[in-house]
């Protein structure tokens, strides 16, 4: 790197630190000053490239600069259109509307008003929560432990770490660390009884709810997918019991999970959902699709200032219409099982790899502190190296063949995962951007690394993301340790052992 571009680099970062908020996170932990990107691929200022498997959070389906999004910003610059039109009427708007409902639910898009909000995700979960309030005249709410919605007031109140007496919180069925202690099939069941009860109980102290809210895979949680049963489950009841249903799409939608909405892995349709990041293409952008029986809102009961984004809205079909015409959201599907697959020999070989799990391009790595006990109630299995992949199997604390327990495992199970181990997923997290790779780290205990690479991402890229995070989990994995760390079985034959050098350049090209 030059010393002209170090210095840049290096004063920008100076001055952010002494000039921003203590709230700002991702530039902690990513000290890096991006100034071209295209594709999977960021180049900062200090001349460093970097493959991008945050992907603006998810934001970015079709990675950064993609064609089709920057033709269709430019088309709507040079056509002398208006970039902000507040609620009004536009062909750009249209167009955008007209690209969204073909892509929604079966079910719904046919009974669907959509509402703009302003442009962050949040702002619809806020809009959603007033929507069903207003239709339904009730005021409590339904949420999940471990859920995100967002940090505004209403958003905060229902994810997992706020509290409010409006809002009651469920539990959110999962397999490595299944509150029930049983995980599958079975702790799926218990946390559905639980719902009924809840709802049931006179004696509950919930009252009937106004709504909802879930997302089919948690992923500030842990990348956690909710299965398919449990989801049919969660429809049944806020049918049955007149609660409208509210399903949280902002991250997962857009083809990420291996279906365009999530919510098509288990066939429902929602009353309302809530879509934000990719639908923007990019670009700042969140509506509330909801069932029009709901839409009994005054004139003005939910407006504001920057609804019409024409900007956003005309990248925002551009990236609808490439994701729908490219089936991208197969393609998701069918790579992010081939990652899924080769994670899952990495946590065979690494004993601080807990769990993998995800569905489609949104995955998930926890890692665990490999020395740590593995006993008590709180897992669904026996606790380390283990796999989930929305199916509901996983492997646990012992070493075992996947495969075969799969068939051999009962839905009742013994045993419990070893301690979460956060310092170890920041320490995987550095020796990645050291290897040219951006991820993040989040889940309840800040323990779990996760992937959410473009769409657009190739099988040379894919394969150099896997590269770099096995060599990172090692490198991590012995310096936390103080000594090598134990390795389960001899490196297989995806695991290339090359140059340093050569695999941080592998795949690093500028393109799609």
């Amino acid at each position: 790197m030059s010393v002209t571009g170090r210095a840049a680099h290096e004063g920008i970062l100076r001055r952010q630190s002494a000039r921003e908020s203590a709230a700002r996170t991702y530039a902690r932990v990513l000290p890096i000053v991006p100034v071209r990107a295209r594709g999977l691929t960021i180049e900062g200022a200090d001349g460093r490239r970097y493959l991008d498997c945050l992907s603006g959070a998810g934001t970015l389906a079709l990675g950064h600069n993609h064609p089709v999004v920057l033709e269709a910003i430019r088309k709507v610059l040079d056509s002398g259109a208006p970039l902000h039109v507040l609620d009004l009427a536009t062909p750009v708007k249209d167009a955008f509307v007209t690209e969204l409902f073909r892509t929604l639910p079966r079910g719904l898009a046919d009974h669907a008003r959509v509402q703009f909000c302003g442009p962050a995700g949040s702002d619809a979960v806020e809009a959603a929560l007033k929507l069903v309030r207003t239709a339904t005249g009730r005021t409590g709410l339904l949420a999940f432990t471990g859920a995100y919605h967002g940090m505004t007031a209403g958003a905060l109140e229902a994810s997992g770490n706020a509290s409010d007496v409006r809002v009651a919180r469920l539990p959110f069925p999962q397999d490595y660390r299944c509150p029930f202690g049983v995980g599958g099939s079975r702790g799926a069941e218990l946390a559905a009884r639980w719902t009924e009860s809840v709802l049931d109980d006179p004696r509950s102290g919930v009252p009937h709810p106004a709504g909802m809210i879930l997302e089919p895979v948690q992923g500030e949680g842990g990348v956690i997918p909710a299965p398919d049963e449990w989801m049919r489950r969660m429809r049944r009841i806020t049918s049955a019991r007149s609660i409208p249903l509210i399903a949280d799409e902002v991250q997962t939608g857009v083809g990420r999970t291996g279906g365009f909405w999530a919510v098509e892995h288990s066939g429902i349709t929602p009353d309302v959902m809530v879509l934000s990041k990719a639908i923007g293409g990019s670009l700042p952008l969140a509506v509330v699709v909801y069932r029009d029986d709901l839409d009994v809102w005054e004139p003005g009961a939910h407006a504001g200032t920057f609804r019409g984004n024409q900007l956003a809205m005309a990248a925002g079909t551009a990236t609808l219409t490439y994701v729908r015409e490219n089936h991208l959201a197969e393609r998701a599907a069918t790579l992010g099982s081939r990652m899924l697959a080769q994670l899952h020999s990495l946590a065979r070989e690494f004993p601080c790899v807990g769990d993998v799990r995800g569905r489609g391009l949104m995955i998930g790595m926890e890692l665990v502190d490999a020395e740590g006990d593995c006993g008590g109630l709180g897992g669904g299995t026996f606790g380390g190296g283990g796999s989930r992949d929305g199916s509901g199997d996983s492997v646990g604390c012992e070493p075992l063949n996947h495969e075969a327990t799969q068939a051999a495992v009962p839905d009742s199970r013994p045993g419990s995962p070893r301690p979460a181990d956060p310092e170890l997923a920041a320490a995987v997290q550095r020796e990645c951007l050291r290897r040219g790779l951006i991820v993040e780290v989040g889940g309840r205990h800040a323990s779990v690394v996760r992937l959410l690479p473009p769409l657009t991402i190739s099988d040379e890229q894919a394969a150099a993301v896997l590269d770099r995070l096995a060599d990172a989990v090692e490198t991590a994995a012995r310096d936390h340790s103080g000594r090598p760390p134990g390795i389960r079985r001899p490196h297989g034959p995806d695991r290339q052992h090359r140059p340093h050098g050569e695999r941080t350049e592998r795949a690093g090209h500028l393109g799609n």
